[in-house]
């Protein structure tokens, strides 16, 4: 068995474990980084027996190693006149398919570990959209609650006077991710103009739609992983109509989650913080969401003050909740074995992430044993990037589509992602396994594309 400090890896073919255990030695005490290679080099081995020639081009020791990384201080001066001092980050991890495609994460929790195994996965989610974009990820241990707008702005524009020598529209476009909305955006963007005095809209995603924003950029994430839950229950002569669903969250992701599941006849249940989750049996009221945590920035606690028919739990796991239909919304790691064994005693009959790498290993394990059906989250969550690539494309022809055409255009890229997982799951002897399905997809077209760019 191979160990990190919070994981136990069980060994791999004869073909990946040197690859592995390569990234071990090379990136240690990177626990995240080193579950995602894990996972993708373990869904691959059927590819390589029929592709010899990838493991002659050195495909596997190239893709785990990051093309460039960034790492960079970012001074900025709080409203009381103190220096402060933040660590700034951007992967740019493989351009083979486009241009550098990744979010922008402000958290107190990023570190090297986090942003590359963001971008690791982001590499294969990216793939799997059919889009010309390649995979990145960045960020600070930033955290921008709390802070004033004017606080948040002077951090913006002091990152971006770093960053900015390594994006472009044909380089590395980034968007949001957690901490990242609307405000940060703007901040970032009006920075980079500013500094290489050009309007180059394409170079960033998730903008307001009133100066290249693309519509349902916003929703993409969350409408996303309801699609494509919705598409594995089509599979089975199912749908999301009178389901009952958690979803862990109350931030983008899980906010539009809730939204679509409702229209498409389900009852979202839940929504959560770091203090904890409400209960709603009546259905999570979306509006009211949105206004306490978009508008007034409060705790979830205050949903349940606000609506008679829900409840508070101080913490504890809203995975405890019985439900049909699981969308984990939060953060990475977020649902253990234990949530897991609970879903599945409650009878959960499909899990969609909407987050990045949201279950543990031995949770996936636990839900694939069960046969719950299960979207691993470069799947289900890709509808955000694909949506940005469609801004991309908007900004490049000069073209606006109204939010019906554009939520059609996701609503058939996410069922084209659930086809190609899918059918290379089927291709390859893993019936069902969408874990194994969209790595295998995700591979596939990036190491195809290696091999014929040369040793680069």
């Amino acid at each position: 068995m191979t160990t990190t400090p919070s994981t136990v890896f069980h060994p791999l073919a004869p073909a990946v474990q040197p690859v592995f255990d390569t990234v071990l030695s090379r990136s240690p005490h990177e626990a995240e980084f080193h579950q995602a290679v894990h996972e993708v080099l373990n869904s691959i081995t059927p590819v390589l027996e029929r592709h010899p020639e990838y493991v002659d081009g050195g495909i596997l020791e190239r893709l785990v190693e990051p093309e460039r990384q960034i790492l960079f201080r970012v001074p900025w001066v709080d409203d009381a006149s103190r220096l402060q001092v933040n660590r700034g980050y951007r992967i740019q991890f493989s351009s083979v398919l486009g241009p550098y495609k990744g979010g922008l994460r402000f958290h107190p929790s990023v570190n090297l570990s986090i942003i590359k195994f963001l971008g690791f996965e982001q590499i294969f989610k990216n793939a799997l959209t059919g889009q010309g974009i390649g995979g990145g990820k960045g960020g600070s241990d930033f955290d921008p609650h709390g802070r004033s707008d004017a606080e948040v702005m002077r951090f913006c524009q002091s990152f971006m006077n770093e960053l900015y020598r390594h994006l472009g529209e044909h380089t590395d476009v980034p968007a949001g991710d957690i901490g990242v909305g609307g405000r940060e955006i703007g901040y970032l963007f009006g920075q980079y103009r500013k500094v290489t005095n050009r309007h180059e809209s394409g170079m960033f995603t998730g903008k307001g739609t009133g100066w290249g924003g693309a519509e349902v950029r916003t929703e993409a994430t969350g409408y996303g992983a309801v699609f494509f839950a919705q598409e594995m229950l089509a599979v089975h002569d199912d749908s999301l109509a009178g389901k009952r669903v958690a979803i862990s969250g109350s931030g983008n992701v899980a906010i539009y989650a809730i939204q679509k599941a409702t229209q498409l006849g389900a009852t979202p249940v839940t929504a959560s913080d770091s203090s904890g989750y409400v209960v709603d049996d009546a259905g999570i009221d979306v509006d009211l969401l949105r206004q306490l945590k978009e508008v007034e920035r409060a705790r979830i606690v205050e949903y349940a003050n606000r609506r008679p028919s829900a409840r508070f739990v101080e913490g504890g796991s809203v995975w405890e909740v019985p439900v049909d239909i699981a969308v984990p919304s939060a953060t990475q790691n977020e649902v253990s074995l234990a949530d897991a064994e609970a879903l599945i005693a409650n009878g959960v009959r499909a899990v969609s992430e909407g987050a990045n790498m949201p279950c543990v290993p031995a949770a996936v394990d636990a839900f694939q044993n069960a046969r719950v059906l299960f979207a691993p989250g470069k799947a289900a969550n890709a509808g955000g990037v694909a949506t940005s690539a469609l801004e991309m494309s908007q900004n490049a022809s000069r073209q606006r589509w109204t939010f019906h055409d554009s939520e059609n255009k996701l609503r058939e890229i996410m069922g084209d992602i659930h086809r190609a997982a899918f059918d290379a799951a089927e291709r390859h002897g893993r019936p069902g396994d969408y874990v194994a399905g969209a790595n295998i997809a995700g591979f596939e077209r990036v190491a195809a594309a290696m091999l014929a760019q040369g040793v680069i």
